[in-house]
C-alpha cells in the first residue's frame, strides 16, 4: 500500500450526496476528516460544507441517471413485482420483466436473442469459456477492457493479440489462427480510455475472409455512437450482422447496473446453459429491468438526447483543442485530455474541483505508464453554460500548471 501511495497511484473515493447528474454536490474532504475526530457528531465546520460541482466524469452519456420516467418505472415495478429475486435465473429467478427487457434489447440491436447479467463485466467474463475449447482461438484487440481480458483468461482457447485498431496486424493474427478450429475476434466498440471507435467494417470483412466470428463490447458506444445511438453496428451499417454484442445498462442506458449479451440465438442458448456468472449470480432486480425497458422506450420514440450529446461533444472538443490541449482522436463522447504524468493528472483534477469541475485523473494501471490523462465524458444533460465553465476552468488550470504554454 505504501508503494502505491509513494508512486502517486493511490485512488481516493469522493462521496456524492445528490443524485447523479450533470451538476452534483460532493462531500467536502474536510467533512470526512471531521467525522473521524468528532465521534459525538456535532455540526460540521463552515469550511466543510458540500461542494457544488459540474460533473464531467460520469458514464451518464444521455443524462438518464436521474430521469423521472425511469425512476417512476422502477417504483411502479417494485410495487408490482417486489424488491429482489433472491435466486438465480434457472431456479426461480426469472420474471416476465426479465424476458421483456431481453426482447427490447434484441429489438434495439437487431439481434435474435439476449441474455442478462448482473454487469457487463460478468457478460464478458462468462462469454468465452462456454463457447470455446483449447482447439479454438480468440483474437483480441490490445486495448480491450479488463473484463474481456479476464474472460479470455478463463478460457482455454489459444490467444492472439493485435495492436489497437491495426487491421494489418489483425489479418496477420487471423492467418496464424487458421491452425485452430473456431475463431472469435473480440473488440471494444469504443475504447474507454481513448474514445476511439473500432474499425468494425474492416474487422467484419476480415472475419468473413478468415471464417471468424465477431464479438463487440458496446458498453461505451451503445446509446452514443451512430446517428440514432444504436452503436458501432449502426455506424458501419452492420446492424444484425455481428454474431455477439455485449453491453451494459450502467452507462448511457440509465446508469444503473446490469449487463447483457445479445446476438445469435444458438450462442445465447448455450450461454444460458453454461455461462457461470449467469448460472451462479442472482437475477437483476425487477425495478432495474423495468427502468431498462423504459430507457429503450425513450430512445426509440425520439432522437433528441443523442442529437444533443453529439452537439455537446463536438463543441467541447473543438474548444479544448483551440485552447491548446492534447486531445486523443475520438468519435465518441469521451475526450481524453493527455497529461502523461500520474501526479500531474491528480493535481490537475484536484485543482479543477476547486474551480467547481468534477473530473478524475487516470493513470497506471488503468492506462499504460506514462499515458496519464483526465478523461472528460460529455453528457446530453450538460448545458452550453456548463460546457463553457468546464473549458474555462481547464484553460485556467492548464496555464497555472504549465500544461498550456
Amino acid at each position: 500500500m505504501q508503494e502505491i501511495k509513494d508512486a502517486g497511484l493511490y485512488k481516493n473515493e469522493r462521496v456524492i450526496i445528490t443524485p447523479q447528474s450533470s451538476a452534483i454536490q460532493v462531500e467536502n474532504p474536510l467533512a470526512s476528516k471531521q467525522r473521524s475526530v468528532n465521534a459525538e457528531g456535532s455540526k460540521r465546520p463552515e469550511d466543510s460544507k458540500p461542494l457544488s460541482v459540474i460533473n464531467f466524469c460520469a458514464n451518464n452519456y444521455l443524462g438518464l441517471a436521474d430521469n423521472k420516467e425511469l425512476i417512476q418505472a422502477a417504483k411502479d415495478r417494485m410495487d408490482a413485482r417486489g424488491y429482489g429475486m433472491a435466486s438465480v435465473r434457472f431456479i426461480c429467478g426469472t420474471q416476465d420483466t426479465h424476458k421483456e427487457l431481453e426482447k427490447v434489447i434484441s429489438d434495439f440491436f437487431g439481434t435474435e436473442d439476449t441474455i442478462l447479467y448482473a454487469a457487463c463485466f460478468d457478460a464478458n467474463g462468462g462469454l468465452f469459456e462456454p463457447l470455446l475449447t483449447e482447439e479454438d482461438a480468440i483474437i483480441s484487440d490490445a486495448l480491450n477492457h479488463a473484463s474481456i481480458i479476464d474472460g479470455v483468461r478463463l478460457c482455454k482457447a489459444v490467444r492472439y493479440r493485435y495492436a489497437n485498431g491495426d487491421m494489418a496486424d489483425l489479418e496477420e493474427q487471423l492467418k496464424k489462427a487458421q491452425a485452430q478450429r473456431f475463431r472469435i475476434i473480440a473488440t471494444d466498440g469504443v475504447f474507454s480510455m481513448d474514445g476511439n471507435v473500432c474499425p468494425l467494417d474492416k474487422i467484419y470483412e476480415l472475419a468473413k475472409k478468415y471464417n471468424a466470428l465477431v464479438m463487440v463490447d458496446e458498453s461505451h458506444s451503445a446509446g452514443v455512437v451512430g446517428k440514432t445511438g444504436h452503436g458501432v453496428t449502426e455506424l458501419y451499417n452492420l446492424r444484425g450482422k455481428v454474431e455477439i454484442i455485449t453491453g451494459t445498462l450502467g452507462k448511457a442506458f440509465g446508469g444503473s447496473v446490469g449487463g447483457f449479451t445479445t446476438g445469435k440465438k444458438e450462442i445465447i442458448d448455450l450461454l444460458r446453459q453454461r455461462s457461470r456468472p449467469y448460472l451462479f449470480s442472482n437475477s437483476i432486480p425487477p425495478m432495474i429491468a423495468a427502468a431498462g425497458i423504459k430507457t429503450f422506450e425513450i430512445l426509440t420514440r425520439s432522437n433528441e438526447l443523442q442529437d444533443r450529446l453529439h452537439e455537446n461533444t463536438a463543441y467541447f472538443i473543438e474548444k479544448m483543442k483551440a485552447a491548446g490541449f492534447d486531445i486523443k482522436p475520438t468519435q465518441s463522447a469521451i475526450c481524453a485530455v493527455m497529461l502523461y504524468d500520474a501526479r500531474l493528472s491528480q493535481e490537475f483534477a484536484a485543482a479543477l474541483q476547486e474551480e467547481g469541475i468534477y473530473v478524475t485523473g487516470f493513470y497506471y494501471p488503468v492506462v499504460p505508464k506514462g499515458q496519464a490523462r483526465i478523461r472528460v465524458q460529455v453528457s446530453a444533460a450538460h448545458t452550453r453554460e456548463q460546457l463553457d465553465r468546464g473549458i474555462a476552468a481547464f484553460t485556467k488550470i492548464g496555464t497555472v500548471l504549465g500544461v498550456l504554454k
